[in-house]
């Protein structure tokens, strides 16, 4: 029997198995995943990610949550994914392009000494029109819209896609409050038929504002990248912060971006390596 490398990794607490598969054929990736991350009985992260060759970009990243579905696009998987490349020395260049669920994503590293301590990743434009987060209804964007969930309670939401759906819903109080219980109601509401991530928001002031995440298939997590951009771009949308603000998660801090010249929305955050081993193929 086999072996499979792997290195462990997170962004601000968000955590990831990497699995160099460009010359290593993964026979069932979905049930592979589900085991690896388990926190007893395999390793433990909130996602696997597949270093693979592109034809499009000078690599390509499938991620695999816990439950075995794919997401299209991680922002803190992505700059682990960035560390490893660099760090491994699978490129020698500190800018350069990965092929995403998402489309193609370009990411630019900072060193700490001779390996990467940050990276920032061009997340593209945030996508906002309803039907391409997706979200079925009436046409148009979804800027503090009701939703009432199935035991009753109402929230106001504002969606968007940052490659994977989201749904930013502001609160007054954030660390007593009930994520696991309305969470999952919202990512399997009925109104978005590829499920959706939730992020439950805090205004802190025009410049910092703090969250905490439920993610499709994943459940909480310490962080998400995609997360941090659609709360930011949601924050600008309902007009409570500027357009460059720092975003708390439990894991750490992440700074966005959304710029108005080209539109894109920028992440920049830390990289961390936990430790390398080996995984019974």
């Amino acid at each position: 029997m086999g072996q499979i490398p792997f290195v462990k990794m997170h962004g601000t607490g968000n955590d990831f198995v990497l699995i160099d598969a460009r010359k290593r054929r993964i026979q069932d990736p979905a049930r592979l995943a589900a085991r690896m991350c388990h926190r007893h009985f395999g390793i433990g992260a909130d996602g696997v990610i597949m270093i693979l060759e592109s034809t499009k970009a000078d690599f390509r990243m499938r991620i695999f949550n816990p439950d075995g579905s794919e997401a299209e696009m991680c922002g803190n998987g992505i700059r682990c994914f960035a560390k490893y490349c660099y760090d491994a020395k699978l490129t020698r260049r500190k800018r350069f392009e990965i092929e995403t669920g998402a489309g193609i994503k370009t990411v630019e590293c900072t060193l700490t000494k001779a390996t990467v301590g940050s990276v920032r990743v061009d997340m593209g434009e945030p996508v906002l029109q309803r039907e391409r987060i997706p979200m079925t209804g009436p046409p148009g964007m979804v800027i503090g819209e009701p939703l009432q969930l199935p035991d009753g309670t109402r929230f106001e939401i504002t969606a968007i896609s940052m490659g994977n759906p989201h749904a930013v819903i502001f609160v007054e109080e954030l660390d007593n409050f009930p994520i696991a219980k309305y969470g999952p109601q919202v990512e399997n509401h009925h109104l978005f038929p590829n499920r959706t991530n939730v992020e439950f928001v805090k205004i802190k002031n025009h410049r910092e504002i703090i969250m905490r995440i439920w993610e499709r298939g994943a459940g909480e997590t310490l962080a998400c990248g995609t997360g941090a951009a659609a709360a930011a771009v949601a924050t600008v949308l309902n007009e409570l912060t500027g357009r460059s603000i720092k975003v708390g998660v439990k894991g750490g801090t992440i700074k966005i971006e959304w710029r108005e010249n080209d539109n894109h929305v920028y992440l920049t955050g830390p990289a961390v390596e936990v430790f390398r081993g080996e995984w019974p193929s």
